[in-house]
């Protein structure tokens, strides 16, 4: 390559690929050559002149040895994959289900900007429920073994013929059932799809009695049918949040009292002030004459904690379980919507259960009212077990945010106070309070609102540090997070924000911050936990990483059901998972370590055939991946992953 332009000797650069190299002179960049991907780091230097060769921005270092093309890389998958079940077209890698584009360099923003696109999500993904995938199901009267007949009688549009089931279900996955081998008993019967090892030949579900006697219901805040029934007719009373309320229309700024356990020993009234429909029995206590003061209310000890964030959709129950088990100190469920809570809708309530081994966690409620989001902190603080309550104020997404929720309420602080001041009068748990650094990119306002916030009565901030705006595609600014931690003492304030290895933990634990929240790092390598508390990188096998899957999708059978509705709607949840899954680069495959957060790989390699499968984000070898664990899929199955990989 010729350098005479600028008055400097002939040299010649020989440039590998995968190399980014530019030539600055002066402190000028006067030449840059751009290669399509990258190895390694290098320096020549020719007078004035510097060759800095560097890794294209975004991409990931990966030693050469494992790197390929995508087509070589498709064409070794497809080789060793055998052919699905379904129909599908012939392996072709570009359909439409198929893998993201890979991160280009921008090199006209404005053209780029011209360019209006939906980002980050798959809004026009296909929506088929898992009973679908079921031409005929058994009535619930015939697979419960009840006594009694069905009560729809002829009307009924299940089937009754076990027998005419049995010929049109599909085949079993395995000889061995999960919740029989670990309870006992399966609720499911005949339409278990593991049903060969808990029926007799004449079709009737097997107890063991002995482990029946041993185990215990390990999860809890279940729906109550009663109070689902008084929450559809309006019945339900909520005295605390009505005397709150009161004080509000009048102006008042109200005293942080707390009703819950007086209210939660006599239960539901059925009118303002009149006498429970079931008297209690038993002394009584100081809580039910003296309300709890704020200083005696639970505590819970934060600090120096791993905090697995709330994940909407894949932060389920099984999720959660698994990172418990690689050393998650504190577990929230997903985000819940109070209006629906309100309603009593069974799905919306299944995001408060709360697994037997989760020692420390909480619900995130989502609402931009004073009014319901009082009236739903007393109702779940009545009804069910958890250590706190977070609020949901950092939530980007366009519907919640349009309505004044999530990043809305960080711009309403009047309304914002209200909801603080109220949720913490009917409370006898911590209230928490999840924020972003503020709605637009270079306007940032935490730091305005957390001492606010700790006049209000808050018990933990947690901050992630992007905007609404930012949403994952910057980097998180730990600075601004460090800067905000000063002004929430002696309030502990949790940092989040791109923590994917235990040395991004090691410089987030450097500034103020009182703990640590994890959330794509969780949902890319969930023994990110055991990594930070032992201080090591995981060179982590791919007989390992499935095993991580099995164990998920065994807590999916017992947690969502194990016929076929049950496994089709583990299988839908292991998916999305799977696409963050596939984003993991091994570490012994790194040329330069650690990963980075929203570094992309080339195509690469894995050490063995499963180690490259797992690195594929083509949509059907995830499909490939569930076969294995989850046996073939329907006929009419189809899958688009919720989330886009945009940001990486």
């Amino acid at each position: 390559m010729c350098l005479n332009r600028f008055g400097l000797r002939r040299t010649r650069v020989v440039l590998k690929r995968n190399y980014a190299a530019r030539v600055r002179v002066s402190g000028r960049t006067r030449l840059s050559v751009a290669q399509p991907q990258i190895a390694c780091a290098c320096r020549l230097f020719t007078g004035r002149c510097v060759w800095r060769m560097e890794p294209q921005r975004g991409t990931a270092l990966i030693k050469e040895q494992f790197l390929t093309t995508k087509e070589k890389f498709h064409e070794f998958l497809a080789s060793a994959r055998p052919r699905a079940s379904r129909d599908e077209a012939d392996g072709d890698p570009e359909e439409p289900s198929g893998e993201p584009e890979q991160k280009r360099v921008k090199l006209d923003r404005d053209a780029e900007q011209k360019k209006k696109k939906m980002r980050g999500q798959n809004k026009s993904r296909p929506h088929i429920k898992p009973q679908s995938y079921e031409e005929r199901r058994l009535c619930p009267s015939i697979v419960q073994e009840r006594d009694t007949e069905c009560v729809y009688g002829e009307k009924c549009r299940f089937l009754h013929d076990v027998s005419e089931y049995m010929c049109s279900k599909a085949a079993d996955l395995g000889d061995q059932c999960y919740r029989f081998s670990s309870f006992g008993w399966c609720q499911y019967g005949v339409t278990c799809r593991f049903s060969r090892a808990h029926t007799s030949p004449e079709l009737k579900n097997l107890r063991n009695e002995e482990l029946c006697r041993r185990s215990t219901d390990t999860v809890s805040n279940h729906l109550d049918k009663d109070l689902q029934r008084r929450l559809r007719k309006k019945q339900q009373r909520f005295p605390g949040a009505e005397a709150y309320l009161k004080t509000v229309s009048r102006g008042e700024r109200p005293t942080h009292t707390s009703h819950g356990a007086g209210d939660a020993a006599n239960g539901p009234e059925t009118a303002d002030g009149a006498d429970p429909p079931v008297k209690t029995l038993g002394p009584i206590t100081d809580a039910d004459v003296i309300k709890l003061r704020p200083s005696e209310k639970k505590q819970v000890d934060f600090r120096d904690k791993l905090y697995l964030a709330p994940l909407t959709t894949c932060g389920n129950l099984p999720f959660r379980r698994v990172c418990k088990r690689f050393g998650a100190d504190i577990t929230c469920g997903e985000m819940a919507m109070v209006t629906n809570l309100l309603q009593g809708q069974a799905s919306e309530w299944a995001l408060l259960k709360r697994h037997a081994s989760e020692d420390l966690f909480g619900v995130q409620l989502e609402g931009c009212f004073p009014d319901t989001m009082t009236r739903c902190a007393e109702l779940l603080n009545q009804n069910i077990d958890v250590d706190f309550v977070d609020i949901n104020s950092g939530c980007p997404i366009d519907l919640v945010y349009k309505k004044g929720g999530g990043c809305g309420l960080m711009t309403r602080t009047s309304k914002f106070e209200q909801i603080v001041r109220g949720m913490n009068s009917v409370l006898d748990v911590p209230l928490t309070v999840k924020i972003r650094t503020g709605v637009q990119q270079n306007c940032s306002i935490a730091h305005k609102l957390i001492p606010e916030m700790k006049k209000w009565g808050v018990s933990l901030v947690t901050l992630h540090g992007r905007s609404r705006e930012q949403r994952y595609t910057k980097s998180a600014d730990w600075e601004y997070i460090d800067t905000c931690s000063k002004l929430a003492a002696p309030v502990p304030l949790f940092g989040n924000g791109d923590i994917l290895t235990y040395e991004d933990a090691m410089k987030a634990r450097e500034t103020g911050v009182s703990g640590i929240m994890v959330a794509r790092g969780a949902l890319i390598k969930p023994w990110l936990f055991t990594e930070i508390k032992e201080n090591r990188h995981w060179d982590i096998s791919s007989g390992e990483r499935l095993d991580i899957l099995r164990d998920f999708t065994n807590y999916g059978l017992e947690h969502w059901g194990s016929d076929t509705q049950g496994v089709e709607k583990t299988r839908s949840f292991l998916l999305e998972w799977l696409s963050f899954l596939c984003r993991y680069i091994p570490v012994g495959l790194l040329e330069r370590v650690p990963q980075k957060i929203n570094e992309r790989p080339p195509f690469y390699m894995g050490r063995d055939y499963m180690e490259s499968l797992m690195a594929s984000q083509h949509v059907d070898d995830w499909i490939h991946i569930s076969e294995m664990l989850l046996g073939p899929v329907p006929k009419n199955f189809s899958f688009l992953p919720k989330h886009k990989a945009n940001a990486y």
